[in-house]
Formats: C-alpha cells, structure tokens, sequence
C-alpha cells in the first residue's frame, strides 16, 4: 500500500509528547512490511535543519490561501525506510514552538492545504507516468490529531484524489483544535456549520471525524470511553454515529529508541537475562539528583506534563505520604504554573529525597525510566499512554489509574500476581492512589528474588509495533473498501 501520514510532530525531528512517538516509529514499522510510507511533517524553526540534512533546495508548488498563492517548498529525507517531506513556508508555518503560537489554528490548516496540493501534484504526475500510480484503493492518508484533521476532508472533497482512503486517528479528544470558521474558507472548504458546531465555529476534528473513512484511536478501551457522556468532550454524539467506522489500536514503543541493553543515556546496561545493571542506573540516578545513595529505598519517578489530565492533583497530594514512608521521588516535567509552584516547595521541603526538574530532557527521561523502581501515572484519562510500555521496557513497574490504554495495558499483581505487570486503582481519588503505592511498597520490601522476578516478566512483554502494525495495515485495506463503496 501506499500509505500517507500526516502529524504536527515526529520523532526526533520535532517532538512535545507521545503523538511524536508515535508518528516517529509507526511508520517505519509499516516501511517494514513492505510499504510504500511517507510522513508530512511542519518544517518548525524548532527543528535542527543541519543535524538532519535538510537542504534549501527543494521541489516547490503554489499553495491558494484565501485570496493569495503562497510559495511552499518540500524538503524530503529518508529514514528506515519512509520518505520524511517537510513543509516549508517560514511566513505560514515557521515558528518558534511546535505549538502555542497565536495563530496555530491558520497555520496548521495551511499545513494541511499544503499537504494536499501536494498530494494531488503528485497524483497528476504519477498518471503522467505508467505504473507509478498506486493500484485503485491502496493509497490511504492517515491524518493525527487536529492539526492534520482538515486534510481529510480536503482530500475526500478531492476528485483528483477519488480514489484515496482516509484515516482518522484521535490521540486526545480533549484538544479539538475549535476556532473561527473563517479558517475554513481560507483553505477551500465550505463553512457550512456542522451540528456540533457553535455558531461561527470550526471545529477540525469534528469535521475530520465526520468525513473520514476509518475513524481510530489509541486503545480499545478508549475507544468505548469516548462513546460516553464522561470522556466524549462534547463530540459523544457524533462519535456515537460513527462507531462502525470507529476502531482503537493500541500504541507500540520504538524498541530499538528504548532499549537497556544498548541505552547510551543510562549508566549500565541491561537485560531481562541480565538485570544487574538496573541498581547500577538507581546508584547513578541518586547521585545525579542529590538523593540519599539507599539502594533498599523504593524510588518513584514521574516523567510528563504536570496538568490536570495527568493526575497532577493526585501527584501532588499523595508526595508527602510516600516520601514520609521512606521513598524517594524523580519528577521530569512541566505544566500548570500553580502546580510546578507546589513542587519547587516539595522539593525544597523534601531535600534527599525528592528530585525535581522543571522541562523536558529526553536522555533524563530515560535515565528515570531506567533508575527508578517504580512508575506513577494516575492520569484522569490516558487515550493510550507511552510512560507505562516504555516503564516495562526498562523494568521499571507502573502505578496507574485504570482508565484508558492504562487499564489496557497494566493488569494488578495484586489481583493476578501470574500475569500482573503493575498496579492499578479503579476510583480516581487520593485514598485509592495512597493504597495503590503503598501495595506497590510492601510488594517491593516483600523480598529482592520476587521483586527480580517481577522485573524480568515485565521486561520480556512485547510492547513494540509488530502486532498493531499489522492491525494498521488491516484497518487501511477497510478504508479502501469503505472508499470505494461509497
């Protein structure tokens, strides 16, 4: 097939959260099964132009944009496989934060204006010359998120692309991407309100939801979730209409990217057959963060963003009880500024025992995931979640709220001590997440042979692309049925 990807960030060309993840390691999972791939990425000014050979030369076309043409020129590299096209225009997408700008709303549907003109370039050329065309019904554009959603009703609305699938995924309903529908017109397609709309707005998801062949997202149980009044943010109903096109496939890791054995950011490396190097990376991670050198005392870490979404009240209140039961404490992240106040005075409350470092790092981030004992997510809701698969990759055992690809994915040792890999609380309260850390605790001080045990189950678990690749791929050659029904 030849399949289409379309997303605001990719590892490790741009990367915020776990959509580039995502976008940066399943496409060249579907490049390994033969597939034709190619990724349209926004040439941000974040990204090291240098570091990744990105010339100035490059293919151009004319974009309409309103009532104007602008120029955008198509730099492309290849990696593992996928043709990796960035869209340059420093006027329309060129800024200083992948997102945040004022006009994220225009420039991201001139991103997907932008992708689209050159898709139906090449579409024309290819007929120009024979064979290079896609056979009918197996080409498929996969948009992510809200940044990419108008390009799927551009291209469905496209007759020079009659023939091309669209796919939909949902990586977080709670961010829509709802603006002005002026937006709409910009880029060519009608302001006709949608029923979900208000009066005078856009809403891109919506819209890439109503039209799309395949709608997905992230893990089955998000799938249902968002079919309810609870976690549907509004969009419940639409959903509700389109649940037989509606499928949720669970993320996989980049398990080359995340690796122990061959980990270069941590101290020691290590295997399920051989986990010894894990103490040696808690030592090293102690060290770094001027915690207390206790290799008998349970560390924690957090490595996300410290917002509502991720439990951050839960956090923040459950602190003082594990660090006064004789745990220490690795924070990675940055979010609501009321709440990273809190922690600047937990930190300095709880010296030796609690790390915190405000932002992001990615090699820190996988020092903690190797260092640390144990994983605390308790997300209000997680469509899918990175932090707990890539926790298990490291040995490293998650605490979470079971809600979402959490729930999915971490199955309680204390309700299935066979085949649990972590531990779960079902009410989204500070009782239930203190006893879930304190069972995580007493597990740990149970005794060394059954805690190691437990860490070499984990890290065997397969949680890479391979299965949910191929469950694309099937989810592709649906949306070609789709399409050519219709």
């Amino acid at each position: 097939m030849q399949i289409v990807f379309a997303a605001a960030e990719a590892a490790p060309y741009a990367k915020v959260g776990g959509l580039a993840d995502v976008a940066g390691s399943l496409p060249q999972a579907l490049a390994a099964l033969g597939h034709d791939v190619t990724l349209y990425l926004p040439l941000h000014k974040t990204i090291d132009r240098a570091k990744f050979e990105i010339t100035e030369r490059a293919p151009s076309r004319s974009v309409p944009y309103g009532k104007a043409r602008v120029r955008v020129s198509y730099p492309s590299v290849v990696r593992d496989g996928v043709r990796v096209v960035f869209v340059r225009s420093d006027k329309r997408i060129g800024r200083d934060r992948v997102y945040g700008a004022p006009d994220d709303a225009k420039r991201y549907a001139f991103f997907c204006r932008a992708v689209y003109e050159d898709l139906v370039g090449a579409s024309r050329e290819a007929r120009a010359s024979v064979g290079a065309t896609p056979p009918p019904g197996r080409r498929v554009v996969h948009a992510h998120d809200w940044h990419a959603a108008l390009l799927v009703p551009l291209v469905a609305r496209s007759r020079a692309l009659v023939a091309t699938s669209t796919v939909f995924t949902i990586h977080n309903l709670a961010y829509q991407g709802r603006t002005d529908k002026s937006v709409l017109a910009l880029i060519g397609l009608p302001r006709a309100r949608l029923p979900i709309e208000d009066p005078g707005e856009a809403n891109p998801m919506a819209r890439a939801i109503t039209t799309a062949d395949i709608v997905s997202t992230v893990s089955e149980r998000y799938a249902q979730e968002i079919l309810t009044n609870q976690f549907g943010e509004g969009l419940q109903g639409l959903l509700r209409e389109r649940r037989r096109r509606l499928v949720g496939i669970v993320n996989g890791i980049d398990t080359v990217a995340f690796d122990p054995a061959t980990d270069r950011h941590i101290a020691a490396g290590y295997s399920a057959d051989d986990p010894g190097g894990k103490a040696v990376s808690k030592a090293a991670l102690q060290k770094e963060g001027g915690l207390d050198p206790d290799p008998r005392a349970p560390v924690f870490g957090v490595v996300g963003r410290l917002v509502e979404q991720k439990g951050v009240d839960l956090l923040t209140a459950a602190a003082p009880k594990l660090l006064g039961a004789g745990g220490q404490l690795v924070v990675l992240g940055s979010g609501d500024p009321a709440y990273e106040e809190k922690w600047k005075a937990l930190a300095s409350r709880y010296a030796g025992k609690l790390w915190l470092t405000l932002g992001f790092d990615a090699g820190l981030a996988q020092r903690i995931y190797a260092g640390c004992d144990l994983f605390l997510m308790p997300s209000r809701f997680e469509p899918c979640g990175l932090g707990q698969l890539i926790s298990f990759r490291y040995g490293t055992i998650p605490v979470v709220h079971e809600v979402g690809g959490l729930a999915e994915t971490v199955h309680d040792v204390d309700r299935d001590n066979a085949r649990g890999n972590g531990f779960s609380f079902a009410d989204y309260s500070p009782a239930a997440f203190d006893d879930a850390i304190a069972r995580a605790m007493r597990r740990y001080r149970t005794g060394a042979g059954a805690w190691t045990a437990l860490v070499r189950r984990v890290m065997r678990e397969d949680h890479s692309w391979g299965v949910s690749a191929k469950r694309y791929v099937d989810l592709y050659t649906t949306a070609s049925r789709v399409r050519k029904a219709a």
